[in-house]
């Protein structure tokens, strides 16, 4: 009991720490603030990376190419090798560009490629607006980005989707990874100025096209596969001013129907997130249970035992993950208890990052959607 009474303590230091010293991670904030409109409409083109997406286009290209932006306004579509009838399924839903990605050069990432193809035809827009196939976007989100990037001389303004919550698993997963993401990428700390923390949520991401240009463009990030985060280290490394939200004006329309789903979604990519580092694998399942797996264990224990140091530790750790969690929870509409149970999902994507080491080693990491990525090069 001794040990464990000493690793609630440290659960319990932990947790004060996140919830009252690191960029106020847990709460979801207002969203973006309400901007004059600049001097001049600067041209946008938003870049719309398409692999295989045919059935969830009609739901979300349409929000985008109904969009009344001031200025000029162009959306260009790259068809990345799909095999479904994505490129004339886009054709039918209205006035576009339509790009079909040349072959993918070595150590690139698909997406990242798909990118750099609707980039180069997209011209000299002042602004690139980088978006995922299924976002679908409320009335009015472009003119209030631009705003908010003219009116704060920001670089990059990114917004984070609201993710669908519609099937079981959905909601147990969902905003555990949207409350996860913040604890590493605190919002605010990105939005602030001589902050090194720097992110982007890949589907919506408005970028200054010159930034990114003098940033060393795509290529810098060639073979990223968590692309929305290379985004922000790259442009905060280059000088640009960024901002980062929580949207509901931003919605992903991509059904997750199953566990296996949601597991592959993340497994995919969290090894390469830790950089392929078995010693930051193990650091990271570790600290994912002392900080959400030693609390409960604590609590229970303590109270079976009657010692006091170990039940006082654990619970009061216990309670301050589930109130820094339930804002989150609110945003997605779901009940406030489901906030106690936070230990159970984390300790579910402590297995799905240990699994995304095993794909790794079995040469399948990043697989997605036919396709798996090449070894990392190193820089």
């Amino acid at each position: 009991m001794v040990v464990l009474s000493v690793l609630a303590l440290a659960a319990l230091v932990g947790w004060l720490y996140l919830a009252f010293g690191h960029g106020g991670f847990w709460l979801t904030g207002p969203g973006l603030p309400e901007a004059p409109e600049p001097s001049e409409w600067p041209e946008v083109v938003a870049v719309v990376p398409a692999r295989d997406e045919a059935a969830v286009l009609p739901e979300t290209l349409p929000t985008l190419l109904a969009q009344k932006y001031p200025g000029r306004f162009r959306v260009v579509l790259v068809d990345d090798g799909s095999s479904d009838g994505t490129a004339e399924t886009a054709a039918r839903l209205g006035d576009l560009e339509i790009v079909a990605a040349a072959e993918r050069p070595a150590g690139w990432a698909g997406k990242v490629w798909a990118m750099s193809e609707g980039v180069q035809a997209a011209g000299e827009p002042e602004f690139l607006l980088f978006t995922d196939a299924d976002i679908a976007y409320e009335p009015g989100t472009v003119e209030t980005l631009v705003r908010v990037a003219a009116a704060e001389n920001r670089d990059l303004v990114s917004q984070m989707a609201t993710l669908n919550t519609a099937t079981r698993w959905e909601r147990v997963v969902v905003p555990a990874f949207v409350y996860f993401f913040a604890q590493l990428y605190p919002f605010r700390r990105v939005t602030r100025d001589g902050s090194r923390t720097a992110a982007a949520a890949g589907g919506c991401m408005l970028v200054r096209r010159e930034v990114l240009e003098r940033a060393g463009g795509l290529a810098a990030i060639h073979d990223a596969l968590i692309d929305d985060v290379a985004m922000g280290r790259l442009i905060k490394r280059a000088g640009g001013r960024c901002r980062l939200d929580l949207s509901r004006d931003v919605v992903s329309r991509r059904p997750y129907p199953r566990l296996a789903d949601l597991w592959t979604m993340i497994a995919r990519s969290a090894y390469h997130q830790l950089r392929y580092s078995p010693a930051l694998l193990a650091g990271t399942v570790l600290g994912l249970l002392l900080l959400y797996a030693v609390p409960p264990a604590a609590t229970i224990a303590g109270l079976a035992a009657g010692n006091d140091a170990a039940l006082a530790a654990g619970a009061l750790a216990w309670l301050i993950m589930a109130v820094t969690f339930t804002p989150m929870l609110r945003f997605y509409g779901l009940s406030p208890l489901r906030a106690l149970a936070l230990p159970l999902v984390a300790l579910m994507y402590s297995a799905m990052t240990l699994d995304s080491a095993r794909r790794h080693r079995s040469g399948q990491g990043g697989a997605w959607k036919g396709r798996t990525a090449a070894t990392p090069i190193k820089r």
